[in-house]
Parts: structure tokens; C-alpha cells; sequence
């Protein structure tokens, strides 16, 4: 049996920042992963992935915020050797091939047993991400024993997949990637439209992070969102990362070849029974689109930039098509299936009473009900971009504050709670984050 004060379980980014808070401060702990660091980015990602978002505003605390690259997109295998780099900037504590089998009470402290043996600390903290496992929809289990199904996490390249055409459900960032992907490598795709978050990769001459950031929509809380719950469930971006900051929308892969059909609701066999809804749900898409356009240009008015952005450019529209109904996969010679259908998250091996009726973690800013336990790096914990590798260190932050006020721990590094204030693009910088500043209460000193 291991003693330790902080046990924080996950070595991907947001694991690595609560540890890099934690060394600021002088505090014990330990970080455990089942694999390596970073190891969803090694091994549960397909060999082209990239980072939707460009370098400038991937900052990790403690990062000088001067990157190579600014306005690139690191690869899934580049950012992996990155999280290793960092990890070891300021020797992280990390146990690799550690998995955690169950977390439990104590009496006032936990228990977290693993293969190695048992850690008993003071606090918990987990990091084990939003992404944690597919979400593989039941009906699934209706297909024909003869056509090969796939999750993102297990799909490398099209060379990977049994000859023939694919069907990819689901049209958020990951099945639009692979969709396209497939398209390319000389495919016949079919592409399910579920809800999506359509995007431009650029907008007037600018990334759309670059107006994410300088509108403050990044910064928003969920305390400003009408709906929580709708936020941390909205379907994630539908962008890629590519060299040449090309956009991949559904226009794009209709003028590729890409078959675009709406939802799957049913299936039998080989028989994919389908919704008529995809004119409604790219309407709806569009709609809300067009919106966070308008209200860049608004922007855009209000700080006098049109001297120095682009004039924006009218969207372009998919082509109206047939309504499809249903597909036999055999007729089309569709064999294999890629179900792009999001994630969930389960904890079975979490035994503390803190998941509500969804299975999910109940929490306000990272702090569960429960005394000592803690979580990092979940969908709109309290910022739109907290699980954005560039937001989870001001989660990081909090929740570190938090802990050291609870454990009576010593006086705060200001300067490691303080997120990067110079943002480095080759366009106009938005305005820089807020300095260090803690709420009444969080027990940091230094304020």
C-alpha cells in the first residue's frame, strides 16, 4: 500500500496540467495511466488526425506561448511527442501501464487500486477525458454478420477496411474526416447526416479560432448558456486540420463524390432504414451558421476591422438530391460501416457516489460533491473551450486552487495559474485572456 496526497488519474493534457500545478505548488501526487502519456492520441486515432485547432492557442501551462508553427495543426502523433516533452519539462510524476481498477471512500481519504497495488491519498483528481469510449448505438447489433463495423478509435486508413464501398454514420469532425479520407483513397462513400456543427475553417481571412477567441465565445461559462445540458451535448465541430486550412463541410464532399443521406433509424440485416430529414438538418446547421457569422461581422464593425480582415464570402449549399429512404447494402456493395456516432463516458470502477441518472459526473468548475475529488477536462466544465487542449489549464487552475485551499496547502504560484496573454497568429491579435484572478473563497493567497 502506497501514501500519497493527490492521485490524478489520466496522462493526456489535462491530466499533465493539474500535475504541472500541483509541482508548482510543491504538492505531492501522482499521475497514473493505463497507457502511455498522451496514449488516446497514440493509439486511438486514424494515422491522418489532426489537431482542429492551430498551435497558437493549443498553449499547455507553463508554455511559452511563442510556438513554431503558430498557425499550423500539429498531427495526432506530433502532439502525443509533444504531451511526452512536456511531461518531462517538469517531471511529471507519471506511472505509464498503470490501470485503474476502482476507486473507492476510505474514511476521509480514497482508495485506488490498481494493477501495481493500492494508493490511498487525500484527494482525486480525474483526467480520463470526454472522449472516453464510443458510443456505438445499439441498433448496431442488426447488421449482417458479413459487414464489417468500426469505431473511430480502431480505424487507421482506408487500406485498413475490406474492399468495397463504406457507409459513415454520423457527419460531426470525425466522420467528415474519414469520409472524406475514404473518398479520396477511391471509395464509393455514403455519408449519414446527424446533427452537426457546420463551420468555415477561415472567415475573412482569419481562422475560425482566431474569431472564437476574439469575440469571446471561448471564454463563455456555462453559467451564460441557457441550456447546460444542450451545450455539453451539441455535436462537436465539423472541421479538419489540413496545410492548406481547407474547409470540409458537406458541400465539399458532395462535390467529391460523397453520398449524403440523412439519419440512420433503423436496420435489418443488410437493410439501413433512413429518416428524411437531411434537408432539415443541414437547414439547421446552416442556420445556426449564419449566425455566428453575423455576429463576427458584427465584430468586426463594432472594433473597426474591416480594413484589416477579408470581406466574407457567401456559404455554399449542398445540391438538393433524392430523398433515400433505405439502403441495401448488399445492392450498393457497401461492406463495411464506420460508426462516427460520438463518445460517451462510463466509470465502472468509480465507486463514490457523484455520477447523476445519465452516468454522468455531477461537478460545478471541476468540483464534485464528494470532499477531495476532483475532474478535469470535461465538455463546457465551466468554459466553452475547457476541453479544448488550450482551456483545460485554466480548469487546471481552479481546481488546484481549490484543493491546496481544502488541505490549508502553502501559499500559490501566481504565475502558474496565470494563462498565456500574448496570442501569436499572422492575423490581429484578439484581446488577451484574464490574468490570474481567483474568486472569493478558493483560499489563494496570492490574490
Amino acid at each position: 500500500m502506497h501514501a500519497v496526497e493527490t492521485v490524478v488519474i489520466g496522462g493526456g493534457q489535462a491530466g499533465l496540467a493539474a500535475s504541472l500545478h500541483l509541482t508548482a505548488a510543491g504538492r505531492p501526487h501522482v499521475v497514473l495511466d493505463r497507457g502511455r502519456v498522451g496514449e488516446r492520441w497514440r493509439s486511438e486515432t486514424w494515422s491522418s488526425l489532426r489537431l482542429l485547432s492551430p498551435n497558437w492557442c493549443n498553449t499547455l501551462p507553463g508554455e511559452p506561448a511563442d510556438r513554431p508553427d503558430p498557425d499550423g495543426f500539429p498531427s495526432a502523433a506530433a502532439f502525443s511527442a509533444h504531451l511526452e516533452a512536456y511531461a518531462r519539462s517538469f517531471g511529471a510524476p507519471v506511472r505509464e501501464g498503470t490501470e485503474v481498477r476502482l476507486v473507492r471512500p476510505y474514511g476521509d481519504r480514497f482508495e485506488v487500486l490498481t494493477g501495481d497495488g493500492v494508493r490511498r491519498a487525500e484527494h482525486v483528481v480525474l483526467a480520463t477525458g470526454w472522449c472516453d469510449r464510443p458510443a456505438v448505438p445499439d441498433l448496431a447489433r442488426d447488421l449482417a454478420g458479413d459487414v464489417h463495423q468500426v469505431a473511430p478509435k480502431d480505424y487507421r486508413d482506408p487500406a485498413g477496411l475490406p474492399p468495397g464501398g463504406v457507409l459513415v454514420v454520423g457527419a460531426s469532425a470525425t466522420g467528415v474526416q474519414i469520409a472524406h479520407e475514404l473518398r479520396a483513397s477511391g471509395r464509393d462513400v455514403t455519408l449519414a447526416v446527424g446533427g452537426h456543427s457546420r463551420l468555415p475553417r477561415r472567415y475573412r481571412g482569419m481562422d475560425i479560432f482566431w474569431w472564437l477567441a476574439a469575440t469571446g465565445l471561448l471564454d463563455r461559462t456555462i453559467d451564460e448558456v441557457p441550456d447546460p445540458r444542450a451545450a455539453r451535448t451539441e455535436p462537436s465541430l465539423q472541421l479538419v486540420g489540413r496545410p492548406d486550412h481547407r474547409s470540409l463541410d458537406l458541400p465539399t464532399l458532395q462535390a467529391d463524390g460523397v453520398r449524403l443521406v440523412g439519419r440512420v433509424t433503423a436496420i435489418d440485416g443488410h437493410r439501413v432504414r433512413l429518416a428524411a430529414d437531411l434537408p432539415s438538418t443541414v437547414a439547421t446547421a446552416d442556420r445556426k451558421m449564419t449566425a455566428l457569422l453575423d455576429r463576427i461581422d458584427d465584430h468586426v464593425d463594432a472594433h473597426g476591422l474591416r480594413g484589416e480582415v477579408l470581406d466574407p464570402e457567401p456559404a455554399v449549399t449542398i445540391r438538393a438530391t433524392p430523398v433515400i429512404d433505405e439502403l441495401d447494402l448488399r445492392k450498393t456493395g457497401i461492406r463495411t460501416v464506420v460508426w462516427a456516432t460520438g463518445h460517451r463516458r462510463a466509470y465502472p470502477w468509480l465507486r463514490v457516489p457523484v455520477l447523476d441518472a445519465r452516468g454522468e459526473l455531477r461537478q460545478r468548475r471541476g468540483v464534485t460533491p464528494v470532499p477531495g475529488l476532483y475532474v478535469l477536462g470535461q465538455r463546457f466544465q465551466h468554459h466553452r473551450n475547457s476541453n479544448f487542449v488550450g482551456g483545460v489549464g485554466r480548469d487546471a487552475a481552479f481546481v488546484v486552487r481549490h484543493l491546496l485551499a481544502a488541505s490549508g496547502g502553502p501559499r500559490c504560484d501566481a504565475r502558474s495559474h496565470r494563462p498565456p496573454t500574448t496570442w501569436r497568429s499572422s492575423a490581429p491579435a484578439p484581446p488577451a485572456p484574464p490574468r490570474h484572478s481567483c474568486s472569493p473563497g478558493t483560499g489563494c493567497v496570492s490574490c
